[in-house]
């Protein structure tokens, strides 16, 4: 997918960076909308579908963690990434972010070529799941990743775009224990940096939403997935 086909919401309350932060990303060459709280986020989100939002934590109206929360509802939305672009960047904020259902998390102050980066990995994305078609069976598990879906027992299951491709990379090979940095640098992308307990977060999620017996812990080293 080019450039001039992606779309990017940018949701703050700050002027200057809607400004700064929206012309490296106009330069770029991507679509571009913006809205400057939590309630104006959803609304244009439902009408353009964008590919990524980046979105503010404090914000009037609705602040960021809700507005994630509530944009991971939305099923039309469930392949759209979003990350956290925030001054705060203290651990429990992190953490509550990537619970709400945040794919990344990004601390203010950060440099516009920075950021355009990390962008840039955060959409790869797309084009790495146009690159695999194959839907994968497993017991009651259909894993779908042309379409981005998952089926189990017969019901489909909307997943966030992160969970959807940790999912998919520990079921590629039931029984291979991925390494942690294996894992980091196949679904966050080695230019995009998380910690440790982003991996933690979204396992716990998978585990409520697949299966706590799907996915086996080896301490010190990864996960693995289990048929």
């Amino acid at each position: 997918m080019k450039k001039k086909d992606m779309k990017i919401l940018l949701v703050d309350d700050e002027p200057d960076i809607l400004e700064i932060v929206g012309y490296n990303l106009s330069n770029e060459g991507y679509q571009l909308t913006t809205a400057e709280n939590g309630l104006e986020a959803i609304e244009v989100a439902k009408k353009i579908n964008p590919h990524l939002i980046i979105l503010d934590v404090m914000m009037p109206e609705m602040d960021g963690m809700e507005a994630c929360e509530k944009l991971r509802a939305i099923p039309a939305l469930s392949d759209t990434i979003i990350t956290f672009l925030t001054a705060r960047g203290e651990d429990y904020s992190q953490v509550a972010g990537f619970e709400a259902g945040a794919d990344d998390y990004i601390t203010k102050p950060i440099k516009p070529k920075v950021l355009v980066s990390k962008v840039k990995a955060l959409l790869r994305r797309f084009k790495d799941a146009d690159e695999s078609s194959a839907a994968v069976s497993l017991g009651d598990l259909v894993i779908n990743r042309e379409e981005y879906k998952i089926i189990k027992k017969g019901k489909e299951l909307f997943l966030p775009r992160k969970e959807f491709e940790l999912l998919a990379l520990l079921a590629s090979k039931p029984g291979k224990v991925f390494k942690r940095e294996e894992i980091l640098e196949k679904v966050w992308g080695n230019e995009v940096i998380v910690g440790g307990r982003t991996i933690d977060v979204h396992i716990r999620k998978l585990r409520e939403k697949i299966g706590d017996n799907s996915f086996k812990t080896v301490k010190g080293v990864g996960y693995k997935f289990i048929v």
